[in-house]
């Protein structure tokens, strides 16, 4: 696991070269403490940041082949390099080190791009082909790993992070409207938008190619759902999946270094960390994060959990302090404005696995995205029942069913519910029907935007682009499909593997592994009949029926409970937070939002003491945009020469030309 970063360029000399690179990777020195190394030639500079997990002693990066003449840095892990490497080895490859990245650089080096859809992982990587003078970028199938770009004249620059391209002279600091506007909507940009000004994410499942000064991207996989189901009974589907499963799990635990796992109290991670414990049964490390405020509390599912799988469990609690602290840095390290406070306890997670000097940790993220465990599906569900009789007073009742953890939805009449709920309720046929309530909720947070900043938007409707986009590949799918396709194409990558998966994990040079999203798990689930997965309104049927009498039953029939935490009721009382970020000469400064709309929205919540869940995502989507103007932007603040990182350039890697 490491942190990537160079650029093609002629007009620098190889000492100028040496030292952006060396600013780009100071940036991301939290991503590869280990140790660092550079290639440089003319005209292309590429160097990495490494945490070592496989091959302690020999995977230094860059790597190249044995004529010298492919070079490569790496970010992740692929975990069929044993096996992939026999194949390379039959075709006639040697190798000098043990480690995964000089199998995917043999990979390349045989099969070309094809390479990409044998390897079996979580990646981001560079190869720069010295003979060719080509450029290849490339990241994983649904991007659990990060990779950027961008061009200044003519030069291409790339990295791990955006925070390494702003150190790049002559790249603009400045914010992408348009692509802020879809991250109020979505949440996130849709790649390849980021909300920096000229800058693109390398989309998921996707490649790049740098050649003769031109840029070329494509697409080597795309998740979407099989015509052709899956037609044995729900005992032979979950017989296939646990043996998947078992399998995924099996090679995420390939490392050379402790490998432990999250444990949220949920199914998910109950069922990654069982299956840990039926691989290896030695003493496993668990770890997880309960809140002070009980609302969003889960910890007695935790330790129930941890105790039945006899586990060594960890846990920390994240007060409402804590979410105002460390917000700041948080937004430091999504790069991205954000709509909830949840990527914070994240954050604290990780530091606890760090803590313990852990460097791995399995995770159950991609289980709802593939067996239908999201209360949004349901959700959709539901109004698509009541819109068959849109007057009826008692079908908007079960939508009290799916959120019982928050309290105005609980105690909500019909006509709240009908209110709320009801939006385009009609509107069944629509490819994004299941998201439209909450995407109109997001759209709206632009109004807090002042006069000039909506100027600057190019008016064009972000919702419907992407309908546009989606329509014709999803018009066969079911409507749960549909929902499923949304939150795995947009939602997933763009915040969920982000925001709250790679960037806090790194923040604290701690991997995560994601069984649920090895791609064969992924392409088997895409199989699935809908009642395999949702049937009325119990979730992941599938995993239920898989882990029956491998999980405490209370576990396994417990009510859905989306991970969340505290937001207005952490900030709005946080004096120190609210004067550097949303005082009004804070906003002017940044020149994007109405501040007097921002101080009637603070004063209308610190004196009824509650907040509905739009009031909470337009605190933060003002609050995480001002950070993130000022970090980057207004306030960036320059690296001295004293915490720049010595690179560990050997003389095998400076190449002159």
């Amino acid at each position: 696991m490491c942190g990537i970063a160079g650029f093609y360029s002629k007009k620098e000399g190889l000492a100028q070269k040496e030292v952006v690179l060396n600013r780009m990777l100071t940036r991301i020195r939290y991503r590869g403490p280990d140790e660092a190394g550079i290639y440089l030639s003319q005209p292309f500079a590429m160097g990495n940041v490494r945490l070592s997990i496989i091959d302690l002693s020999s995977g230094q990066q860059p790597l190249c082949t044995k004529d010298g003449t492919k070079w490569i840095a790496y970010n992740g892990e692929v975990f069929n390099y044993p096996e992939l490497r026999q194949r390379l080895e039959k075709l006639g490859h040697s190798f000098k080190t043990n480690c995964d990245t000089e199998v995917v650089l043999h990979m390349f080096e045989e099969f070309g791009a094809d390479c990409l859809n044998e390897l079996n992982g979580q990646f981001a990587f560079a190869i720069w082909d010295e003979k060719a003078q080509s450029l290849f970028l490339a990241r994983d199938r649904f991007g659990i790993r990060p990779l950027y770009y961008t061009q200044v004249d003519n030069a291409v620059i790339f990295a791990s992070e955006v925070k390494c391209i702003l150190e790049y002279p002559g790249v603009e600091r400045g914010l992408n409207f348009d692509a802020l506007k879809q991250a109020f909507t979505f949440w996130a940009p849709r790649t390849p938008n980021t909300v920096f000004k000229g800058i693109k994410e390398l989309s998921p499942g996707h490649y790049l190619i740098f050649k003769n000064k031109q840029i070329s991207v494509q697409q080597y996989w795309r998740h979407h759902f099989s015509k052709a189901k899956f037609s044995g009974t729900i005992n032979e589907a979950s017989e296939e999946l646990y043996t998947l499963l078992k399998d995924s799990v099996r090679m995420r635990l390939r490392a050379d270094v402790q490998v432990a796992a999250y444990l949220s109290g949920g199914i998910d991670s109950s069922v990654t960390t069982s299956l840990v414990k039926e691989i290896e049964p030695s003493v496993l490390n668990t770890f997880s994060i309960g809140f002070e405020d009980h609302n969003y509390d889960e910890t007695n599912f935790q330790k129930q959990v941890a105790d039945y799988l006899k586990t060594n469990h960890h846990s920390n609690t994240c007060t409402n302090a804590d979410i105002a602290d460390f917000l700041p840095q948080a937004i430091y390290h999504t790069e991205n404005p954000i709509l909830r406070t949840s990527p914070i306890p994240m954050m604290l997670l990780a530091g606890l696995v760090n803590k313990h000097q852990i460097k791995v940790v399995l995770t159950g993220e991609g289980a709802d995205e593939m067996l239908g465990g999201y209360n949004i599906f349901k959700e959709a569900i539901i109004r698509q029942f009541w819109a068959k009789y849109p007057d009826s007073k008692f079908r908007p009742l079960l939508l009290k069913k799916l959120y019982p953890y928050i309290p105005q939805l609980a105690d909500a009449s019909p006509s709240m519910l009908r209110m709320f709920f009801g939006y385009q309720l009609n509107q069944t046929d629509s490819p994004v029907y299941s998201h439209l309530l909450r995407w109109r909720n997001g759209n709206q947070l632009i109004n807090f935007l002042n006069k000039e900043t909506q100027l600057m938007l190019n008016g064009t409707d972000p919702i419907a682009d992407y309908i546009e986009s989606i329509e014709e590949q999803v018009s066969q799918y079911s409507s749960i499909e549909k929902a499923q396709h949304i939150e795995t194409n947009l939602f997933m990558s763009g915040y969920l593997l982000s925001s709250q998966g790679d960037r806090m994990a790194m923040a604290n040079s701690v991997e995560g592994r994601y069984p649920f999203l090895d791609h064969r798990v992924a392409e088997f689930c895409s199989t699935l009949p809908d009642d395999y997965k949702i049937k009325g309104l119990n979730e992941k049927i599938l995993l239920k029926v898989m882990m029956k009498d491998k999980l405490p039953s209370e576990v396994l029939k417990r009510p859905k409970q989306a991970y969340r935490a505290p937001v207005a009721n952490a900030i709005v009382n946080n004096n120190l937070l609210l004067d550097e970020y949303l005082n009004s000469s804070s906003i002017n400064k940044e020149g994007l939002f109405d501040h007097r709309k921002v101080e009637t929205l603070i004063n209308k919540l610190r004196k009824s003491g509650s907040s509905s869940e739009q009031e909470n995502m337009a605190l933060m989507a003002v609050l995480s945009t001002q950070i993130l103007s000022k970090t980057f932007i207004s306030d960036y603040r320059e690296l001295s020469d004293s915490d720049l990182i010595k690179s560990v350039v050997r003389n095998s890697s400076i190449i002159v030309r």
